[in-house]
């Protein structure tokens, strides 16, 4: 089904034009009752069109239609068991009844339902994990039916979106990239596009939608920052050749690495990335002619974790290709992936005939590994890194975990611990794994990986990568953790 994100504030006019069949309203960070919590114009409810409300949204129809939300007491972040009412009829679960395990994620619940709603499930911390009144349109859920982690949580939204709204469910792939190439020819017309690779899933697919639109007006240029991972400049400029995009490639590695030495704050070290990316970026771009537009590979969770130009999304990190241009680069953005989510990119991919060896990439972030080496960065500890974040990513391919997760890798901390290594006594490093379970990166939980895997894991890196000797697991989800550590 096609689908648009609008801010909050959204006019109601701007709403009305759209036509919506159906409209939903998301979680959030706030509580209604903050004095600047996001609150869309009231007649959003009178569209006449089912509404459905998620989390935050549901608080939101509860205090608009007259309920009454209190803050819980017990908070409810990762997985909650709902009840779902016996002999309930509501239109939200369709066949779905008994115990479903969901995903959480609220400090405030609904205490009372509005008038003329009917509770349709429970759960141990929440009188009103879910409400309808379909007669009026509206429903609403307490728990997130989006996130992988939800049993039947997609059911819980076809639902929504066929039975209750009528949608035919017609948008496709190919549409999308069908559309995308026109409004790309359409934007940049005779003009040159500049496009910074990085590797991954995102610039890649990115970058061949808009060769496809606009063929040679379109020049990449790919900068090893030096926080790559262990060979990998080498492998990607070999999988561009195969691609036959025109790629610009540039070592920049001790350019990073000297403005680094010895930074430990996170966001220093993603802005004086961020910072330095564009200085190496502009002075080749510069070097290769003029441009007129600079094409990236943003997703929409790039923006929602970033400074938000949606709404007031709470800013969890800052991201090197969501804003932040100084003025002088006078680019005019392509961002045609900025509306879609990791498994939309990598089907875009698909449909446009991209390698698999390319779409299977677990997500890599923009500083590199800098985000996963916590404390001060060296060049000694990046080698480190590198070696043991090798050693994890063969073992997870050799044993086919590798595509059955979101991601996987090896973060060093800032932490040594006493061993013993051939009777001898070691003061050594700590590695700590990371593997998890997602769909789009806004929520995962960790992934149950079979204790002989990461016993395999720890023997290799203990044993080949000298400086480490001790191995953890990290078993945190997605909230209240973040997926890197930084």
């Amino acid at each position: 089904m096609y689908s648009e994100i609008l801010p909050f504030s959204t006019p109601i006019d701007v709403i009305r034009a759209k036509q919506p069949v159906g409209v939903i309203l998301s979680g959030g960070p706030k509580s209604v009752s903050d004095h600047d919590a996001p609150k869309c114009d009231p007649q959003v409810l009178q569209l006449g069109v089912p509404t459905l409300g998620i989390c935050y949204g549901m608080q939101l129809m509860t205090d608009m239609l007259g309920g009454r939300v209190a803050p819980s007491p017990h908070r409810e972040f990762g997985f909650a068991a709902v009840n779902v009412r016996e002999g309930s009829t509501a239109r939200l679960f369709g066949q779905l009844s008994g115990e479903l395990r969901v995903w959480a994620s609220h400090g405030d619940f609904v205490a009372t339902a509005p008038p003329g709603f009917d509770v349709v499930a429970t759960s141990t911390n929440a009188p009103v994990a879910a409400m309808e009144a379909a007669d009026r349109g509206y429903y609403a859920l307490l728990f997130h039916p989006e996130v992988a982690h939800t049993e039947r949580g997609k059911e819980i939204l076809r639902n929504f979106a066929f039975d209750v709204c009528g949608c035919t469910g017609d948008w496709t792939i190919q549409s999308f990239i069908d559309e995308s190439i026109g409004r790309i020819r359409q934007q940049v017309g005779s003009g040159r596009v500049v496009c910074g690779l990085s590797g991954g899933v995102d610039s890649t697919v990115a970058a061949t939608l808009i060769h496809r639109a606009i063929g040679d007006q379109l020049q990449c240029i790919f900068v090893d920052n030096g926080l790559l991972r262990l060979n990998e400049a080498a492998q990607v400029v070999a999988r561009y050749k195969k691609l036959k995009l025109p790629v610009h490639f540039v070592d920049a590695a001790d350019v990073f690495l000297d403005q680094l030495a010895h930074v430990t704050d996170p966001e220093q070290k993603r802005k004086i990335i961020g910072a330095a990316f564009i200085d190496v970026f502009e002075a080749e771009a510069l070097k290769l002619g003029s441009f007129d537009f600079l094409a990236q590979g943003t997703l929409y969770p790039d923006v929602i974790e970033s400074v938000s130009v949606r709404g007031p999304s709470a800013t969890i990190k800052s991201h090197h290709n969501v804003g932040g241009l100084p003025d002088r680069m006078r680019f005019t953005l392509v961002e045609p992936l900025r509306e879609l989510f990791k498994d939309e990119v990598r089907a875009v991919g698909r449909d446009l005939g991209i390698d698999k060896e390319f779409l299977v990439r677990q997500p890599f972030p923009g500083p590199g590994l800098a985000v996963r080496i916590i404390g001060a960065l060296t060049r000694e500890r990046l080698a480190l890194l590198q070696r043991a974040d090798a050693v994890v990513a063969e073992e997870m391919r050799r044993t086919g975990w590798y595509e059955r997760i979101w991601q996987s890798f090896a973060v060093l901390l800032p932490v040594q611990s006493v061993g013993v290594m051939g009777d001898a006594r070691t003061y050594e490093f700590t590695i700590a794994i990371r593997a998890v379970e997602s769909l789009d990166g806004m929520t995962a939980d960790w992934a149950r990986l079979p204790h002989d895997l990461l016993a395999t894991i720890s023997s290799r890196i203990v044993n080949e990568v000298k400086g480490i000797n001790r191995v953890v697991y990290d078993i945190s989800s997605k909230p209240p953790s973040t997926i890197e550590w930084e």
